[in-house]
């Protein structure tokens, strides 16, 4: 519903020490018009130039601490509302590359009164 707004191509930065950048982390936004428990964003999806980033090198940050894609499972006691800006860290070893690349997110959610699940797609051509 609102795809063209999941990422923030003014956000992206490297993380780590500057001199050895282990990864890139860039604001997003819920792609649902209302907010959802961490607990319902069942994937985040990232890739670069088309090559899909393990599950297991995004992090979620909705402010109040980073969570792996597996905690944010089990984090029922926290929300992700409509127009609020959370983090997604890559782990990449020497950060983002130089030049220009296509940077792609896709949220899954479950929905509690949908019987699929929503697809949330944005692509972005970005550099730092």
């Amino acid at each position: 519903m609102f795809d063209k707004y999941t990422i923030d191509p003014a956000s992206l930065a490297n993380v780590g020490p500057a001199d050895a950048p282990t990864g890139f982390a860039f604001t997003t936004k819920l792609g649902y018009y209302r907010g959802l428990g961490l607990s319902m964003v069942e994937d985040l999806k990232v890739s670069l130039d088309g090559e899909a980033f393990p599950r297991e090198a995004i992090t979620f940050d909705d402010g109040n601490g980073a969570l792996s894609l597996d905690e944010m499972e089990t984090a029922y006691d926290r929300r992700w509302v409509f127009g609020a800006p959370a983090t997604v860290t890559v782990a990449l070893p020497g950060g983002f590359p130089a030049g220009e690349h296509k940077l792609a997110l896709q949220q899954r959610l479950r929905i509690s009164y949908m019987p699929f699940p929503s697809f949330n797609n944005d692509e972005k051509v970005v550099s730092l």
